[in-house]
């Protein structure tokens, strides 16, 4: 038998190389809710890639009732996040 027999008795096999969910880059979204002339200052730590709607979720935040801005600029809720950032989240309706 030579050494790349398929028909003799196998030995271990690699496991493929993969990084747990865990050891992904975590970035750092700094969030102002601007309401009613005030704000809440929120910071939330997520997997680097994760989309601007699941981390208006995990603020209990209404994402289609939510406008963002980085700086001036309008932000798409489905951006996904690469890097730290700090952004302002406007309430575009209230309950009543």
């Amino acid at each position: 038998m030579h050494r790349g027999s398929s028909k003799g008795p196998r030995g271990q096999t690699r496991r493929p190389e993969t990084l747990p969910l865990s050891a992904s880059p975590i970035i750092r979204v700094q969030l102002e809710v601007a309401r009613a002339g005030r704000s809440e200052r929120r910071t939330v730590r997520v997997p680097k890639g994760t989309p601007l709607r699941v981390v208006l979720r995990s603020i209990g935040q209404a994402v289609e009732g939510s406008a963002v801005l980085w700086g001036d600029r309008p932000v798409p809720l489905d951006l996904p996040l690469e890097r730290s950032v700090r952004l302002t989240v406007i309430p575009t309706f209230s309950g009543g």
